[in-house]
């Protein structure tokens, strides 16, 4: 009976953590990582995301390249590591957000080793349109997210996400991203 009564605890435990999991905000709880002709640092984005709950990124002028904002779904200390098995509950995610320009928002999957993300390639991805005046919440269905964007492309495997890349293919000068939440919907 003892142990009958334990099981039925952490069970309870685990499906209330579960349950929560898909509902915590990634842009303050994970630590993001960027790249590209930006005039914030990786510093600066995270140290503005844990004082004021938001991300900002302002593209340098006559930027060249692209600029790729990013962080791990499991909160991680560097810009790799194991991928996340989301639950089968999950559908969609919820993104608040505010941008001067189109910015692709590619998922990228963990390794065939477990170990990391896949670098390189192709990876499933959708558009956030741009939204220059005000913020915009946006719901993204896990089926949206196809590789290359394209309408035939392989779908997202969401048990074994590893990030976000939100990606500016083509900054202008002074183009800005505003990210106030990235959440899981179940």
């Amino acid at each position: 009976m003892k142990n009958l009564s334990i099981l039925l605890v952490l069970l309870f435990l685990f499906c209330f953590s579960a349950k929560g999991q898909n509902n915590f905000n990634l842009v303050k709880s994970n630590k993001w990582f960027i790249a590209g002709p930006a005039k914030e640092n990786e510093e600066t984005i995270n140290e503005i995301r844990q004082q004021k709950g938001i991300i900002v990124v302002t593209s340098k002028e006559y930027p060249k390249g692209e600029i790729e904002l990013n962080m791990m779904i499991t909160n991680s200390g560097t810009n790799d590591g194991a991928s996340t098995n989301l639950s089968k509950e999950s559908k969609y995610i919820e993104i608040t957000y505010q941008s001067t320009q189109v910015i692709k928002l590619q998922a990228r999957e963990g390794n065939s080793e477990g170990n990391g993300c896949v670098h390189g390639g192709s990876h499933p991805r959708v558009s956030l349109p741009a939204s220059p005046d005000d913020f915009t919440t946006i719901k993204i269905l896990w089926s949206d997210f196809k590789l290359d964007e394209l309408p035939d492309g392989r779908v997202l495997n969401i048990h074994n996400l590893c990030k976000f890349n939100f990606v500016n293919y083509n900054p202008v000068s002074g183009s800005v991203l505003k990210i106030k939440s990235v959440v899981f919907k179940g």
